[in-house]
């Protein structure tokens, strides 16, 4: 009969323990307090007031919300720039760190070197927006597409994943008459999906809190994103409370109106997060340790 022994708690880890608990609970404050004045009916909400509870639940703040063509816009220019944007950065990412991992590609060194100098050097907004407006495409869905496809820090750990490949794979591959594109796709590309589940957790996440680039390349209010929506509500709004008329012609709080669109903005992430979890912890330990 075997016994665990078990470590004995010390005086460190009951205040290690204790300011962690406090940490965690402050940090989860913020949230509650927006869940419960979203979800607040607006006959007694009481501004300037802590809701940890919701004294009476209503959706009338989403109901409004959900009815704008504001909200509506928005929420479509989100999903096709999360959507597009996450795909081609997949495709861009993992092809580019594919090639660099191929030291037979002429010019490797020349790419690899410029990959690691955009991560030590950046070019700033100007340049880019110059870029953007030689290219046509301000106030364009794509200009916050094109601007974010990939970065030196994703292609880096791409590469090093990649490079943890067994290379015997791809022989055997090409044995069998695969070419160099069906090597990436049937053997690559399978191999790699915890890589993948991670990488697309991260630039949907990317994509879908695009704020400066879509405050500086958007001028039409109507291609607004979620994040510059959310701002313009939380920020530029009538700041002394004044509220706005409802579907069901009652005035809604400000703020309610303010937490609700936080709590939409923030949804769509939180449920598809869990799904992609158990791939991502794996996904990012991937090629990580080698030996």
């Amino acid at each position: 009969m075997s016994f665990v022994k078990t470590k004995k708690m010390t005086i460190f880890d009951y205040v290690n323990y204790s300011l962690l608990a406090i940490i965690s609970i402050a940090c989860v404050f913020p949230f509650i307090y927006v869940f419960s004045v979203s979800f607040t009916d607006p006959e007694v909400y009481v501004p300037l007031q802590f809701y940890l509870f919701p004294e009476k639940w209503s959706l009338s703040a989403y109901k409004y919300i959900l009815s704008t063509n504001s909200f509506v816009n928005a929420l479509k220019s989100t999903v096709f720039v999360t959507g597009i944007g996450t795909v081609l950065s997949i495709l861009l990412s993992f092809t580019f760190a594919y090639v660099l991992t191929k030291k037979h590609v002429p010019g490797r060194k020349w790419m690899l070197g410029g990959v690691i100098f955009t991560l030590v050097f950046n070019a700033g907004i100007l340049p880019n927006y110059l870029l953007m407006k030689d290219m046509n495409l301000l106030n364009s869905h794509w200009s916050l597409i094109l601007s974010g496809l990939t970065n030196a820090w994703s292609l880096i750990v791409i590469k090093g994943f990649l490079d943890s490949l067994p290379p015997e794979l791809e022989d055997a591959a090409r044995i069998d008459g695969c070419s160099d594109i069906g090597v990436f796709w049937r053997i690559v590309i399978p191999l790699s999906m915890p890589a993948i589940a991670a990488f697309v957790l991260f630039f949907a996440v990317s994509y879908w809190n695009t704020y400066f680039n879509a405050l500086v390349y958007l001028s039409d209010a109507k291609k607004w994103t979620l994040q510059v929506l959310v701002k313009s509500l939380v920020i530029d709004s009538d700041a002394s409370g004044a509220g706005s008329v409802g579907s069901d012609d009652r005035v809604l709080p400000q703020e309610t109106i303010r937490m609700a669109s936080i709590v939409l903005a923030m949804v769509p992430i939180l449920i598809i997060y869990p799904f992609l979890q158990k791939h991502f912890a794996k996904g990012v330990m991937l090629g990580s340790v080698k030996g």
